[in-house]
């Protein structure tokens, strides 16, 4: 999908431990991540929670996802009717052992299940918050078919209502 990157940071280890630069603006921009980041966001959740996916309409968000401890599973869904790739995914494993990072352009549905005990995560955005403007995918729908590492997760009650893919197309025709 056009923009989505999954990026191998530069981790120096040693008996010691490890260090990364999480982020350092000329090799982001060298790889075409130019936007500025003006809001940064931590949280941890259970094993088994799936929250998402989630976006803002007219506030789109562009992401960047890392996994400080535990593992995730991230997935990126074009949700743009017009687009060639809607529908499509990108999935992949972050984790606190793989040290990637997921660039989100602004305008995908985000969202991600936890794998391990507990995760946290920690990303920058491109846009504020502005809980007026959510909107979202569910997270199973059929014609996604997101291969999920689990099956019955935790859910939010707001992410069990999210619309599915044919909804949010069938809206763009208004």
């Amino acid at each position: 999908m056009s923009g989505v990157l999954i990026i191998e940071q530069s981790v120096l280890l040693d008996e010691r431990g490890f260090f990364k630069e999480t982020f350092q603006t000329n090799r982001y921009h060298d790889v075409g991540i130019t936007l500025p980041f003006v809001q940064d966001n931590y949280s941890r959740s259970q094993k088994g929670v799936l929250r998402g996916l989630h976006l803002q309409k007219l506030h789109p968000q562009g992401k960047l996802i890392s996994c400080s401890a535990g593992s995730i599973y991230d997935v990126v869904v074009d949700i743009d009717p017009k687009s060639k790739t809607f529908g499509d995914y990108v999935g992949v494993e972050l984790s606190e052992q793989n040290h990637l990072q997921l660039w989100i352009p602004p305008g995908y549905a985000h969202g991600f299940c936890v794998l391990s005990e507990s995760a946290d995560l920690y990303y920058k955005c491109t846009d504020f918050y502005f809980p007026n403007d959510e909107s979202g995918l569910i997270w199973n729908d059929p014609d996604v078919s997101i291969d999920w590492p689990i099956k019955s997760p935790r859910l939010s009650e707001k992410d069990k209502l999210l619309p599915s893919l044919s909804e949010i197309k069938n809206k763009s025709k208004v």
